[in-house]
């Protein structure tokens, strides 16, 4: 309504104001819950036109909104604003046009243009976690919501398949793998172990020895024992030290992580791991096979957890593909002056002037950084989908600033698709045990997660029963449902930009803003309209008297396709997981306080049955936008 009210009052302009106006004039909210009104409008921007109170500016926009829209019962003028109350017809008009719309809320498949919606994109040196799974449901949902709103869509992510995390994985596994009695190093096939997590463990592994051989070269340095290593970073060991002088016990820290930094620079595990980086990049047949297998452990470990998160994709990039086209722009760069190279042969780009710092963007051996492969990334994407519109990149926070570069690189090099790239970015996830840290192996793993909480699940839905007649395969898919439902829900109905804290146990309750709160909303309403046996909900509308909360559901349902749009605009599923709540309150209060069934007036209970069946509708499509699946009973 609100977009043919301000139609006619921009159309009408003259006579009411007494000349034309902008139609950013014209403000629309919601009514405050505290006072009657459908629809509010801010009465503010036309007191300077008419040259008059508030007051008289709304009692003059209300009588002639009264005279325009028979559904429009009566106005208010409260401080300013202009309540607008619309007839019980027009809300009964409402809800049988919500009704005869199957698909209610979604606009016409791909009116919009093409979007792309990269989530996920881990790195194959450790498995997917925590932090992965905020990440992968909010960029899965965004998708949908995304092509609910009319967008062709496009899912992918790019697979972090090489890099100096990737190498240190492989030397540890070449290094400290034990050998079985058939001289067998450790692999998913002898093991049992899920591929991406065995290359986890020799990640974590790397990291133990790389920590305990730095720890022994500062004990040789602060013992005096520096020969053979380089004056300049003795020179600056030397520094850090005697810094630490009288110093408080938070900045020695400080001061002893940077000797740490050096001591980890000195390392011959470090130094293997980056000689076999330069070795996997020029193609060297035994590296490259080493990281092929790897990499297939890992591959076949991600492709197991995505199945049981329910999540997918359209294509994929490699990383190990992109980051070639990544230093091809680079030197095409160098020679157009974007880049600049300085003496030790690394490549750089100064942004200073743009209010940012320098950036690598090529090593001084010629290898790849992120930056690289993030470029090639993008151009390669637009090569293969020329009608793009732009690319989301659901990415943590932290990685802000790497995207500001990004975008400025590619608009740099001429890219004007470049300004049509965003980044979805999302604060972390904590737990009460506090961070997680993968290199340390203190990672909350996705797998491990997901099963505890479908495991909890289970428990919880047995103690209540309600089970007779299930079979053990449809119990066992409901206790999937819950748990994963639950997990998604909790995750998603934060604000993305929010870092959050998540309780595995508060996720699964039945009260309060969670999944299975409104997953029972939903198979109440089912089994409601089971008992209906298949009544006729047509109704007789002007034997139709609308309480109050009927009429509040009937205007939150209406409500269904501005969220829709605007979750799309703002790439915030929290916003479709919290208007759900809100309905699903309203229903529940609903449903305690009136008769339904039971309800002698034929075309009252038929109207409510009506109310039911839609609400159940417009759950089962936001919770299918936040990837939730809804249980016909539990």
């Amino acid at each position: 309504m609100e977009s043919i009210i301000k139609e006619r009052l921009l159309s009408n302009a003259e006579a009411i104001f007494g000349s034309q106006i902008e139609a950013n004039l014209v403000q629309f909210q919601m009514t405050r819950k505290d006072v009657a009104g459908d629809l509010t409008l801010v009465l503010f921007p036309f007191v300077k036109i008419l040259r008059t109170s508030p007051q008289e500016v709304g009692e003059k926009i209300g009588a002639f909104l009264k005279q325009e829209f028979a559904f429009i019962e009566s106005v208010e003028v409260v401080n300013g604003f202009l309540n607008i109350i619309y007839n019980e017809t027009f809300w009964i008009d409402r809800l049988t046009k919500i009704a005869s719309d199957e698909n209610f809320g979604a606009s016409e498949p791909n009116s919009k243009p093409l979007k792309m919606v990269e989530y996920s994109s881990p790195n194959t040196n450790k498995p997917l976690h925590l932090g992965h799974l905020r990440n992968i449901f909010l960029g899965a949902s965004v998708a949908e919501i995304l092509k609910t709103n009319g967008h062709k869509v496009i899912k992918t992510q790019i697979i972090n398949d090489r890099g100096i995390h990737i190498c240190k994985s492989m030397l540890a596994w070449e290094k400290f793998s034990p050998v079985n009695e058939k001289g067998e190093r450790e692999t998913p096939a002898n093991t049992g172990v899920k591929g991406d997590k065995l290359v986890g463990k020799y990640y974590v592994e790397f990291d133990k020895h790389f920590n305990t051989e730095a720890n022994q070269i500062i004990q040789q340095w602060e013992a005096g024992e520096v020969s053979g290593y380089p004056s300049a970073i003795l020179e600056e060991f030397r520094k850090f030290a005697a810094a630490r002088e009288g110093k408080d016990e938070k900045a020695v820290k400080g001061l002893n992580d940077k000797i740490k930094d050096l001591a980890k620079n000195q390392t011959t595990l470090l130094r293997e791991a980056k000689d076999m980086l330069v070795k996997w990049e020029a193609r060297d047949p035994q590296v490259y096979l080493l990281w092929s297998t790897m990499n297939s452990w890992v591959y076949e470990g991600f492709d197991a957890t995505y199945k049981s998160m329910g999540v997918d994709f359209d294509t994929l990039y490699y990383e190990s593909d992109t980051f070639l086209l990544g230093k091809d722009i680079v030197i095409e760069g160098l020679q157009k002056g974007v880049f600049y190279r300085k003496d030790d042969g690394s490549v750089w780009i100064d942004l200073t002037e743009d209010g940012l710092d320098e950036k690598l963007v090529l090593r001084s051996d010629g290898t790849a950084v992120y930056m690289t492969q993030d470029i090639g990334t993008a151009v390669d994407r637009y090569k293969d989908f020329p009608d793009l519109d732009g690319i989301i990149y659901t990415v943590g926070n932290e990685q802000d600033y790497h995207f500001k570069v990004l975008f400025l690189i590619l608009q740099k090099m001429g890219y004007a698709w470049a300004e049509n790239c965003m980044h979805l970015s999302y604060g972390m996830v904590d737990l009460p045990s506090g961070k997680m840290k993968s290199r340390e192996g203190t990672v909350v793993d996705a797998d491990d997660l997901m099963a505890e909480v479908v495991a909890a699940a289970t428990e919880m839905t047995k103690e209540r029963g309600h089970l007779d007649g299930m079979t053990d395969q449809e119990k066992e898919n409901l206790y999937r449902q819950i748990g994963m439902g639950g997990l998604k829900y909790y995750l998603l109905k934060v604000d993305p930009k929010k870092r959050m804290m998540y309780n595995p146990e508060e996720s699964i309750e039945l009260n309060g803003n969670t999944g299975p709160f409104i997953q029972y909303a939903y198979a109440r309403i089912q089994s409601l309209l089971a008992k209906s046996d298949g009544e006729e909900l047509n109704f007789d509308a002007s034997k139709i008297t609308l309480n109050p909360e009927e009429k509040e559901i009937i205007k939150q349902l209406d409500l269904l396709p501005s969220i829709i749009d605007e979750a799309a605009k703002e790439l915030s599923p929290a916003l479709i997981a919290n208007y759900t709540f809100e309905l699903v309150k309203t229903y529940n209060s609903f449903y305690q306080s009136v008769y339904i069934l039971n309800e002698p007036a034929v075309d009252a209970k038929r109207m409510r049955l009506t109310l039911s069946k839609n609400v159940a509708k417009v759950v089962k499509l936001t919770m299918r936008l936040l990837g939730v699946e809804v249980p016909s009973r539990m």
